[in-house]
């Protein structure tokens, strides 16, 4: 699987049209320059329908491709299928080392697991309401949620973040940065933030210190007030105190 601090990664964008707002384009784009360059970017649905009447006002913008796909009868989703084929086609180009599947749909789930099983990065893009069987299928999941999205006064919408003692009451999240911390830890109980995320994000693919209202891993580390964090020249350190 390639290795996304080691080189530049070319990564498709495939966006179930059908199933997500337009209003997230700029959040995702962003989320996405920051993982690698997107060489495709592509939106599905079927442009003869009213719905997707706010993504043809982006795709000029945003240099979206849209790929038209009829409703062949009601209740049928012609677009998932069109998206997979598309997919498959993209893989066996072998130009790629990651793929963004922007949709909340389960229909998916397998897509993601057929693709990192050819050696792939998958990065899923979609709602909270996503079913767990997807977001797992991916290598990171992250909910559009986090993405900032302007207000009717023009200035980004912001998440409250959870207080200290919402935050020591996650036992999920307690859990894994107290793994990461001892997973990466040397003789004195100093653990590397840096790899203390990397454990996280390898242990559970959807987390993200966004969906808890803070935009950075050290920001939220040090809300819970369980651990003591160290900003040296070297980078962030931190330690459980329990361990003093």
């Amino acid at each position: 699987m390639p290795d996304s601090a080691s080189k530049t990664q070319f990564l498709a964008i495939l966006i179930d049209g059908d199933n997500v707002p337009a209003s997230i384009i700029e959040g995702l784009l962003a989320e996405v320059a920051k993982l690698g360059v997107a060489s495709v970017k592509r939106i599905y649905g079927d442009w003869t329908t009213p719905n997707l009447g706010q993504w043809k006002q982006t795709l000029l913008q945003y240099s979206i491709q849209p790929i038209q796909q009829f409703r062949y009868t009601t209740g049928k989703n012609a677009t998932d299928s069109a998206m997979i084929i598309d997919a498959m086609d993209l893989l066996y180009m072998g130009h790629f080392s990651g793929f963004c599947l922007v949709s909340s749909d389960s229909d998916f789930t397998r897509l993601a697991a057929r693709i990192r099983e050819s050696g792939c990065f998958v990065y899923g893009f979609g709602e909270k309401k996503t079913p767990r069987p997807f977001v797992a299928a991916c290598d990171r999941f992250i909910y559009t949620e986090v993405f900032a999205v302007k207000t009717e006064t023009g200035l980004p919408a912001k998440p409250s973040p959870r207080s200290s003692l919402e935050l020591r009451g996650d036992t999920t999240l307690l859990r894994l940065v107290r793994e990461g911390i001892e997973t990466a830890s040397d003789e004195a109980g100093w653990a590397p933030l840096g790899a203390v995320g990397q454990y996280i994000s390898r242990a559970e693919g959807d987390f993200d210190s966004r969906n808890y209202g803070y935009a950075k891993l050290s920001e939220l580390v040090t809300a819970i007030g369980l651990f003591e964090v160290d900003r040296r020249e070297a980078g962030v350190y931190v330690k459980d105190l329990r361990k003093k």
